[in-house]
């Protein structure tokens, strides 16, 4: 999907500590690749994804330096990184985009996770404001 829509994008799936999948397409920086593994270490810390902890921060008008203690050069509370679930054994890991508006990012791997599984995307899909 990223290649087809030429997206300068970074793409990094892991489970228990390990990389499973990671590459750095044309037009990204090093930013993008810290920018995922920042999302990646929120979403395995808490087992959600960047983005549902970035609108409770939102929410509660704190981040994660102040409200848990989390050092912001680790972790991310931006959109664009998914746990990854397995049936009755809960979050075995995260997959993360960065490279996009931060939407763009999230809205990328909802499709993509979709896809894999072969759920409605249209039903999931952030609306756009």
């Amino acid at each position: 999907m990223a290649l087809a829509s030429d997206a300068a994008i970074v793409i990094d799936i892991r489970a228990a500590g390990r990389t499973f999948f990671h590459v750095a397409l044309d037009g990204t920086s090093p930013s993008n690749v810290q920018w995922a593994e920042r999302k990646a270490n929120t979403v395995e810390h808490f087992h959600r994804s960047s983005y549902a902890i970035g609108l409770s921060l939102q929410q509660a008008n704190a981040t994660l330096a102040d409200k848990y203690a989390l050092d912001p050069a680790a972790y991310a509370s931006h959109d664009g990184g998914f746990p990854l679930r397995i049936a009755h054994g809960g979050v075995i890991g995260a997959v993360t985009v960065s490279g996009l508006a931060q939407r763009d990012d999230h809205q990328l791997v909802g499709e993509a996770l979709c896809a894999v599984l072969g759920a409605d995307f249209g039903a999931l899909s952030l609306a756009r404001s």
